[in-house]
């Protein structure tokens, strides 16, 4: 991707130092939790309760979950915390619980995740979830076959921004725009914004990005297909999005099937 010389120092300066602020507060949010948690403060159980049988097979859509409202763009977002497997959100008190499946976290809270309980790198440490995450270049119609658990990656805020886009971390859902002229114009309306990849992106020098589609093996080792669609309340296009769009609430799209199954179908 060909990007004006001087624009993209400009960035890569402005990322070191979002990068150096981020590191002093996480090291400050380190100190104020080495706190001895208090005797009575008891981890809440597992869910030992067999997974709802009609939420599988079936296409979900989540609209507006709501992230951080005080995200100041520098320092990391609280993570929050959702089950796939009964649609809902879940409270920061249960991660240490078989209780979610996604996990967004990190700057917006926009890099995600799933719940496994083996990783120190993970919100579930400690936990005994089963989870895992990875991510594939292909429209969501079209992931059809579920990957080999070996290619499900353990750790937290592991899929985030793409490497076509600035600040990129690999094959990501979304592509940060933060000049705004990778796709646009570079008009202030245009600056700051993230495209989510759930289809194919044309950007200005022609390259066309293809789609993503997260897969996540659940808490509890069931598989979901995931279509990350929009970080921006009640906007789900993006010819709508631009640098004062309301943000951060979350519009997804997934499919849930058993534990053992080799295919995402609906039924």
């Amino acid at each position: 991707m060909k990007i004006n010389k001087h624009i993209k120092n400009a960035a890569l300066k402005v990322k070191y130092i979002l990068f150096a602020l981020l590191f002093v507060a996480s090291a400050s949010s380190c100190d104020k939790g080495s706190n001895p948690k208090p005797d009575d403060e008891v981890v809440p159980p597992d869910d030992t309760t067999p997974t709802d049988e009609s939420m599988f097979y079936k296409l979900h859509r989540v609209e507006n979950y709501q992230g951080t409202q005080d995200n100041d763009g520098v320092n990391a977002a609280p993570t929050i915390f959702f089950s796939l497997e009964t649609k809902k959100p879940v409270e920061e008190k249960y991660k240490q619980t078989n209780r979610w499946d996604l996990a967004f976290g990190g700057l917006l809270n926009s890099f995600v995740s799933g719940n496994n309980g083996s990783n120190s790198t993970n919100s579930g440490y400690g936990n005994t979830a089963k989870g895992g995450i990875t991510i594939v270049e292909k429209a969501f119609e079209e992931v059809t076959d579920i990957p080999a658990d070996a290619q499900f990656k353990t750790g937290g805020q592991l899929i985030g921004t793409d490497n076509y886009g600035e600040f990129g971390e690999g094959i990501g859902w979304y592509l940060y725009d933060f000049v705004g002229v990778i796709v646009r114009d570079g008009a202030y309306e245009n600056q700051h914004v993230a495209y989510a990849l759930d289809r194919p992106l044309t950007l200005k020098n022609g390259t066309v990005v293809p789609p993503r589609t997260v897969i996540i093996r659940t808490a509890k080792g069931n598989y979901a297909k995931i279509k990350l669609i929009s970080l921006y309340k009640d906007q789900f296009e993006r010819e709508q999005w631009s640098r004062s769009s309301a943000k951060v609430y979350f519009t997804f799209e997934y499919v849930l099937v058993p534990a053992g199954s080799t295919k995402f179908e609906v039924k």
